[in-house]
């Protein structure tokens, strides 16, 4: 799976937030960061770590975990944890504090975001528009898929993780994402998070 991320076995830990929790309001509240990572994240982690102890998956990393229990309804528990996990690891990353994120993306990828949406303000159309049509918790993403950059969205824990497509960055739609900020304006969320947050620097690592 793509992201640079730390790769992590078991015992599997809360990856610390890269940033102070205050760091990305008002966009995104300190008690929605701190309620989000500290609660909904950490039981992400603790449930992982009691499904797969004394198990053949003890010793593995999230991503061998995600590949071996993908679309096994016997695991899904244990692949609903693991890839939440690590969507939330990819999630944090995707954006950028202090003011710094959205804006032009950097020269890698902006040549990408023009050919395929015309122009920045068209990506962040799609975000909004797939923000608007998901049904149901979830995530969208901005992912690489044959050369060509697509806005993707994904149900629950999922991730686009098929052959031929790249994750790059993603925003959270669940509900605990933005709920205590914007109730019921997941719209709303998703153009501000876009605008403010968007950390086009980590897209671009990614690409490359």
């Amino acid at each position: 799976m793509a992201g640079n991320m730390p790769t992590v076995t078991h015992p599997h830990e809360l990856l610390p937030l890269p940033y102070a929790l205050d760091a990305l309001a008002p966009v995104i509240s300190a008690g929605t960061l701190a309620h989000h990572h500290g609660k909904h994240h950490q039981g992400y982690v603790d449930e992982l770590n009691r499904l797969v102890a004394g198990t053949a998956h003890a010793d593995k990393t999230l991503e061998q975990i995600i590949a071996a229990t993908k679309g096994d309804a016997d695991q899904a528990k244990l692949y609903n944890n693991a890839s939440q996990v690590w969507n939330h690891n990819f999630y944090w990353r995707s954006l950028r504090p202090g003011g710094g994120g959205g804006g032009e993306p950097p020269a890698l990828i902006k040549p990408l975001v023009l050919a395929h949406f015309g122009s920045l303000e068209a990506c962040k159309a799609a975000f909004v528009a797939a923000a608007s049509a998901r049904f149901g918790s979830g995530w969208l993403w901005l992912v690489l898929e044959e050369g060509q950059l697509a806005v993707a969205d994904s149900a629950n824990a999922d991730a686009p993780t098929q052959p031929g497509r790249k994750p790059l960055l993603v925003i959270d739609v669940w509900e605990h994402a933005y709920y205590l900020d914007y109730q019921q304006r997941r719209a709303d969320h998703v153009e501000a998070v876009f605008d403010k947050l968007i950390h086009w620097g980590f897209a671009e690592d990614n690409l490359a």
